[in-house]
C-alpha cells in the first residue's frame, strides 16, 4: 500500500507477522546455543575411570553334575553360577567352590 508520498506501508497485520517471525527465529537460535552449551558442559567433564574389576577367583576345579556341560557362566559377590545345557542353573560358593544350590529352568 501506497500512502500519499509514494512510500510503501506496510499492513499492520504483516509487520506484526514479520516480528512474530524474528522473535521465534531468536529464540530457536538461544535455544540450539543453550543445548550445545549444555551438552560441551557436560562432556567436557574430566572423565573418572572406571576402577578396574577385581581379579575373577575360581576353584582350580569344578564338578559338574554327570552329563552337563556349561553353556553359560555369571557371578557375584561371593558366587557363581554355570547354567548348562540340561537347563539348570548351578549355583557355587565362590571361595571353596562347593555347589550351593541347583535350579531347574523351562519345563
Amino acid at each position: 500500500m501506497e500512502n500519499g508520498d509514494g512510500e510503501f506501508q506496510e499492513p499492520a497485520g504483516l509487520r506484526a507477522l514479520r516480528r512474530l517471525v524474528t522473535v521465534l527465529t531468536l529464540t530457536m537460535i538461544l535455544g540450539i546455543g543453550g543445548i550445545f552449551i549444555l551438552m560441551f558442559l557436560r562432556l567436557s567433564d574430566p572423565l573418572v575411570p572406571p576402577s578396574p574389576p577385581e581379579a575373577l577367583t575360581l576353584p582350580d576345579t569344578l564338578t559338574l553334575p554327570d552329563g552337563a556341560a556349561a553353556i553359560a557362566f555369571t557371578r557375584g559377590p561371593g558366587w557363581f553360577a554355570v547354567v548348562t545345557d540340561d537347563d539348570r542353573i548351578l549355583i557355587y560358593d565362590a571361595a571353596s567352590g562347593a555347589l550351593r544350590q541347583s535350579v531347574r529352568v523351562g519345563n
